[in-house]
């Protein structure tokens, strides 16, 4: 069992900028392949990025160049840095984990993150 923790969401400026964290508790964090989804009102939940324990990072093509996702694996924490930010980027924000031999999901409670003037 994991439990995810975010926190960092908020209201910000069309070309603002947020940092979201996802605390994770329960399990050896290092098992465990880390992603960030979306949902916006009346859509899909979308993948963002996502990185795997000492593997290299994996972005949509929407958020590529602006997002940045990172881990810690001492802090047992998964980041997300997000510049330049678009209205279109409003959404619940979730972080995942995902076991990287049984690959059974765990969520976070979610963050909202809302860009608007």
């Amino acid at each position: 069992q994991v439990q995810l923790v975010e926190s960092g969401g908020g209201l910000v400026q069309p070309g603002g900028a947020l940092r979201l964290s996802c605390a994770a508790s329960g399990s050896v964090f290092s098992l465990y392949n880390m992603g960030w989804y979306r949902q916006a009102p009346g859509k899909q939940r979308e993948l963002v990025a996502s990185i795997p324990s000492g593997g290299s990072p994996n972005y949509a093509d929407s958020v590529k160049g602006r997002f940045t996702i990172s881990r810690d694996n001492a802090k047992n924490t998964v980041y997300l840095q997000m510049n330049s930010l678009k209205p279109n980027d409003t959404a619940v924000y979730y972080c995942n984990a995902r076991h990287y031999m049984s690959r059974r999901d765990y969520w976070g409670q979610g963050t909202q993150v809302t860009v608007s003037s």
